[in-house]
C-alpha cells in the first residue's frame, strides 16, 4: 500500500483524511496524521466558548472517534525532507524519529502572530484553542469573584477592565461575545454595575472586520461602543508589563485580562524547516490543483491547503490572488485535496480547487451579528441567527450537531452557566495544600 501522511490534524487535515477513508479502496493506500492534539477545534465556535453558550468540548472534534481507518500519531512534525520522503516526528516520551511517506499532506495550519512586545509572554492569552477559549472565561468569571469583594477602587477597576488586541474576525467575534457575557453576569453581583466593567478593543488600522466593505464595519464599531465598549483605531499595544496597557496613541490604563487575536503568522515547520517551495509570506507555493509546485514545475507526491498554503483563488478573476484563510476555504480545500489525491493515485487528472465565497457571518454576542453576501447586509438578531444556524450545520458529524444544538436549547430555557472552573487548570493544588489557607506542606494529621 502506498502511504498517505497528513501533517496536521485541523480543518484541511481532518476532512481530506475523512474523505480519503470513504473514497479509498481497501488496500489501496494507508493514511495517517500527525497532530500533537487528538481533535480538530471548529474554530468559529471558539467565541462561544467564551460566552459559555457552547460547552468547550463541543467545539473540539475528536479524530480516533471519526478516523477509523485513519492511524493517528500524536506528535509534531519538526521537520520535513522531501528530498528523502521523510519527515521527523517528535512525541512526548520519546526520541525523535522518521516516518517515510509516499504521498505527502502538509495541512499543518497557522500560528498567532505575535510581536516582541513587553507583557505579552506573561500577560496575554491567545484565542486559537479550545484551551485558551476556556481559560479566558474562566479569568472573567473569577474577576467578577474577586472584584464583587473589594471595594471600589485601582484594583478592582483592573479586575473588571478586558482588552482584545485584534479587529480581525476572531478578536471581534470574542470581543462581543465575552462582553455580552460580562452584561450577563450583573445580575448575579448586585454589588457591580455596568459603569463597572471596561471592554477596550485595539486595531492597529482605521476599521475593523476588513472581510466586510466599510460602511458595515463602522456600525458594528458603533454598536460596539453603544453596549460601552471603547474601540481604539490606529492604535498599537506598546506595553503591557504587569497588566498596564499603553498604546501608541498615549492611551494607558489597567486591565485584568488581556486577548491577543492580531492575526495569523506562518507555521515554522513550513516557513524554516522544509526543502519544499515556500514564498516571501512563509506560506507553501500551491498550484490551483493543489498539488505544491508552480505553473512550470510540480513537486511529486506533495499536496498542500489550509492556512499554511498559498492556493491560487481562481473565482477573484485575476491573477496574484489567494484564498484567505478561513475555515470556508479550508473545509473545502480539504475536501478537493481528498478527490484529486484520489484521483492522482488512479491515474486521472486533479481538477483546480474553485470555491465562490458564501459572504460573511459574525456573532457580536447574544442576539447580535452581522453578514455581508455583496451588497447585501443583514444586522442583529437575524444575522446571529444564521451565524448559529450555517455553523451547526457546518460543523462535521451529527453527533457534534446534536451535542451544541442541546446545549444552545437549554442555554435559551435556564441562561448560560457562570461557573468557573480555574482551578482545573492547577488540579492537584488542593490535594498538596490539604485545605491549608497557608499551603502547609505538614502531612495530614501531623498536628494535633
Amino acid at each position: 500500500m502506498r502511504e498517505i501522511l497528513i501533517v496536521g490534524g485541523g480543518y484541511a487535515g481532518f476532512y481530506t483524511a475523512w474523505r480519503l477513508e470513504k473514497k479509498l479502496r481497501r488496500g489501496e493506500a494507508r493514511v495517517t496524521i500527525v497532530d500533537p492534539r487528538p481533535y480538530m477545534t471548529y474554530q468559529p465556535f471558539l467565541p462561544e466558548v467564551l460566552a459559555g453558550s457552547i460547552e468547550a468540548r463541543h467545539a473540539a472534534v475528536s479524530l480516533r472517534r471519526h478516523l477509523h481507518r485513519t492511524r493517528l500519531i500524536a506528535g509534531s512534525v519538526t521537520e520535513i525532507r522531501h528530498s528523502a520522503r521523510k519527515v521527523t516526528v517528535r512525541q512526548e516520551g520519546r526520541p525523535d524519529h522518521d516516518l517515510s511517506y509516499d504521498v505527502l499532506v502538509v495541512t499543518a495550519g497557522a500560528i498567532t502572530r505575535t510581536f516582541p512586545i513587553p507583557g505579552i509572554s506573561e500577560e496575554a492569552f491567545g484565542l486559537k484553542h479550545v484551551e485558551e477559549a476556556v481559560a479566558i472565561r474562566d479569568r472573567l468569571l473569577t474577576s467578577f469573584d474577586r472584584a464583587a469583594g473589594l471595594p471600589p477602587g485601582p484594583e478592582r477597576r483592573k479586575l473588571l477592565t478586558v482588552t482584545f488586541v485584534g479587529g480581525g474576525f476572531s478578536g471581534v467575534e470574542g470581543f462581543g461575545e465575552l462582553m455580552s457575557l460580562a452584561h450577563g453576569l450583573l445580575k448575579h453581583y448586585p454589588e457591580i454595575t455596568s459603569r463597572d466593567v471596561e471592554f477596550h478593543l485595539v486595531e492597529a488600522r482605521d476599521r475593523i472586520l476588513p472581510e466586510v466593505t466599510d460602511k458595515p464595519g463602522r456600525w458594528v464599531v458603533r454598536s460596539l461602543e453603544k453596549r460601552g465598549a471603547t474601540v481604539h483605531l490606529n492604535s498599537q499595544l506598546v506595553s503591557a508589563e504587569d497588566g498596564h496597557v499603553v498604546l501608541s496613541s498615549g492611551t494607558e490604563f489597567a486591565s485584568g485580562l488581556l486577548v491577543w487575536a492580531a492575526g495569523n503568522a506562518s507555521n515554522p515547520i513550513v516557513h524554516n524547516h522544509t526543502d519544499l517551495p515556500v514564498n516571501e509570506r512563509g506560506l507553501v507555493v500551491v498550484r490551483p490543483d493543489l498539488r505544491v509546485g508552480t505553473d512550470a514545475e510540480v513537486v511529486p507526491d506533495v499536496w498542500a491547503a489550509g492556512d499554511d498554503a498559498a492556493v491560487p483563488d481562481l473565482a477573484a478573476g485575476h491573477p496574484g490572488v489567494y484564498t484567505v484563510p478561513n475555515a470556508q476555504h479550508a473545509v473545502r480545500q480539504g475536501k478537493r485535496l481528498a478527490k484529486n489525491i484520489v484521483a492522482s493515485l488512479r491515474g486521472r487528472k486533479p481538477k483546480n480547487y474553485v470555491h465562490h465565497s458564501l459572504g460573511v457571518v459574525a456573532t457580536l454576542g447574544m442576539g447580535r451579528g452581522i453578514f455581508q453576501y455583496h451588497g447585501i447586509v443583514i444586522k442583529g438578531l437575524p444575522a446571529w441567527l444564521m451565524h448559529r444556524g450555517y455553523h451547526v450545520l457546518a460543523i462535521p458529524t451529527w453527533e457534534r450537531k446534536i451535542r451544541v444544538l442541546a446545549v444552545w436549547l437549554t442555554a435559551a430555557l435556564y441562561g448560560r452557566d457562570v461557573v468557573s472552573l480555574a482551578s482545573v487548570q492547577h488540579p492537584r493544588e488542593a490535594f498538596v495544600s490539604r485545605g491549608d489557607p497557608h499551603g502547609s506542606d505538614e502531612p495530614a494529621g501531623a498536628s494535633r
